[in-house]
């Protein structure tokens, strides 16, 4: 059963970005489940991406070589430009010589010519194309350097508090690092926040450019027919990473490993944890998105009540067998005052399991509530008074 409480006091909002959730597993449910699986790698983590609860990790704040996996937030601002109308998937975009000579994994453009858009997507995401990063950043940004100062700016936006970007390829640089948590966080959002594009991309299995077919270098997509994606990585300090994610029935799991020894283990690897997670936890959809948890009372505004929820299916992982021990409690941030804008963080839903912490997760508005006029204001800061 899901109760509701109200809490009276100013608290600083702020926008959501993520669903980001503090995993918090008592111990008596701790003690129901097995270890989680021991993994040749370096650093890897499991996420429900549903509620984004970490199902087992380790290391996954230790700051590493990101290599390929950098394209995720080439892929990221990409996507951003199509959305905005920088770009146009058919628009041709000049291959200068920088991302013509650029060395590592190419999709083979030519100096001078025009290539498509949606071509160099593919070539990014299927053959890790270096040249097709470096072009797709020029013809974002005007250069390289300026793009990858977007990239910084987003990892910000988005909550990656220990990543720095020097480059749109992931080729080496001291200044250029991730963790897996942070790696984490930039692949859910692909998936959450471009759905289409991460679904039509990152799913194929290979890729023709200038006569030349590269397969994609996620083994996963071969082996496991319920991943589809997202995206290798390798250089020599980096050692062999793999982003993958899989959806089997409503569930969507996100694994993230780093510094395997060679292709083989980190495919072996990542599908080990992906199978942890679904064959350990159970799935219990809390609430629906755009589901009305509650309507919260709201003053100056032009309407005298906000729906708060989640902007996504709330999806949480929890023990096999403890699906019935869940409850929810909803804490609001009062008072709420406009002008509130729909995403903005108005709430935690505190979940416990047997009656343990079990999660916090952030409640949102699920509208936009604009300031209403001179009177209506009035009014309600003197009913703000009194409270």
């Amino acid at each position: 059963m899901f109760a509701r409480t109200t809490r009276f006091a100013f608290v600083r909002t702020t926008f959501l970005t993520g669903l980001a959730a503090l995993f918090l597993a008592g111990p008596a449910v701790a003690q129901q489940l097995p270890p989680a699986p021991d993994l040749a790698a370096k650093s890897w983590l499991l996420l429900e991406t549903g509620s984004g609860q970490t199902l087992a990790s380790q290391n996954a704040e230790q700051r590493m070589e990101p290599a390929s996996l950098t394209k995720l937030m080439t892929a990221y601002l990409t996507f951003a430009a199509l959305k905005q109308g920088v770009l146009k998937l058919d628009q041709g975009v000049l291959v200068s010589e920088k991302a013509w000579r650029t060395g590592g994994s190419k999709m083979f453009i030519k100096v001078g010519t025009q290539v498509p858009v949606e071509d160099l997507i593919k070539g990014m995401i299927v053959q890790s194309g270096n040249d097709a990063c470096i072009a797709l950043a020029e013809a974002i940004a005007g250069s390289e350097e300026r793009f990858a100062e977007m990239m910084n700016q987003e990892a910000a936006r988005l909550g990656m508090k220990n990543s720095h970007y020097m480059n749109a390829t992931g080729l080496p640089d001291p200044q250029h690092y991730a963790t897996a948590r942070d790696l984490g966080t930039l692949a859910t959002a692909i998936i959450r926040d471009f759905p289409a594009e991460y679904g039509k991309y990152y799913s194929m299995k290979e890729f023709r450019y200038n006569n030349i077919t590269q397969p994609n270098r996620n083994r996963l997509l071969w082996l496991d027919p319920s991943v589809d994606g997202v995206k290798t990585g390798h250089t020599d300090a980096a050692g062999y990473c793999l982003i993958s994610s899989a959806k089997r029935g409503p569930r969507r799991l996100l694994s993230v490993l780093l510094g395997a020894e060679n292709d083989t283990l980190r495919a072996q690897e990542s599908l080990k944890l992906l199978n942890h997670g679904f064959q350990y936890y159970d799935a219990v959809q809390l609430y629906a998105k755009n589901q009305t948890i509650s309507s919260l009372k709201i003053y100056k505004g032009k309407e005298n009540t906000l729906r708060a929820g989640f902007l996504n299916d709330f999806i949480l992982a929890v023990p096999k067998g403890y699906g019935n021990r869940v409850q929810a409690q909803l804490e609001s941030v009062q008072p709420l005052v406009a002008p509130i804008s729909q995403g903005q963080v108005v709430g935690t839903m505190k979940v416990t399991l047997d009656g343990k912490p079990y999660g916090d997760y952030p409640v949102v508005a699920l509208d936009t509530v604009p300031v209403a006029g001179i009177l209506g204001r009035g009014i309600d800061s003197i009913k703000l008074w009194f409270k």
